[in-house]
């Protein structure tokens, strides 16, 4: 039971986390331009300026609708967003018997959050249509990579990309060329291609990255939670 919990605190964790630079890059633009004008308008006592970005009516790809995923579609929701999400199997239950903390939607199902549904194959389809691309799928010999250059030139130009899963899903290399050809918007990741990350790494010379230190699941609660399973 205790276990139980421990996954679903960091389900919820890492599904709070991913919210940070999706929120940050509507205020944030896919360029140093916006910030450095957010400066200045603050040295000359500007108010209302610079023009930002709202998440209502953008579309937001969850790639891997697993328990992660639910969390997040559901903290998304409120938002105004239009979700399309991908997962293996689409059912009327939760795999792994994963219950959500929340109430589930009008019809009695997590799948209710997602506005449009698909498989695998969809993946490139919805990264079109999509502003933003959440992944949070599981590291695997099918996925490793999968974030790769056909992947990332088939988003919109200026789209986010979110990694709250593992570094090993995007192709650094592609995401690098990515963001160098301004192709994609922003980067936000908890997760790095080689962990600890390195401080020099190129890939932090862009404006639009954010990176963390692997610690959506670094809580207080987390924590006291772990040590409930452990002792």
């Amino acid at each position: 039971m205790l276990g139980y919990l421990l996954q679903v605190s960091n389900c919820i964790l890492n599904s709070e986390f991913s919210l940070g630079p999706i929120i940050a890059s509507r205020r944030l633009d896919d360029d140093d331009d916006l910030q450095n004008e957010m400066q200045i308008a603050v040295r000359l006592k500007k108010v209302g300026e610079p023009i930002g970005d709202t998440l209502f009516g953008k579309t937001v790809f969850i790639l891997g609708y697993g328990n992660i995923g639910i969390e997040l579609a559901k903290r998304l929701h409120p938002f105004g967003v239009k979700i399309l999400a991908t997962k293996r199997n689409w059912a009327s239950y939760v795999p792994n018997g994963f219950s959500s903390t929340e109430p589930k939607s009008q019809n009695g199902t997590h799948e209710d959050w997602v506005d449009e549904k698909g498989f695998h194959e969809n993946i490139y389809e919805f990264a079109k249509k999509s502003d933003i691309v959440v992944c949070c799928l599981t590291m695997n010999s099918e996925t490793a990579g999968i974030i790769n250059k056909n992947f990332l030139s088939s988003m919109r130009k200026g789209g986010l990309l979110v990694n709250i899963a593992r570094g090993g899903l995007l192709d650094y290399k592609a995401v690098y060329d990515s963001l160098e050809s301004s192709h994609l918007g922003g980067l936000g990741i908890d997760v790095a291609w080689t962990e600890p990350f390195d401080p020099d790494d190129p890939i932090l010379k862009f404006p639009n990255v954010l990176l963390t230190p692997h610690v959506a699941e670094v809580t207080e609660s987390s924590y006291r939670s772990m040590a409930k399973v452990c002792f």
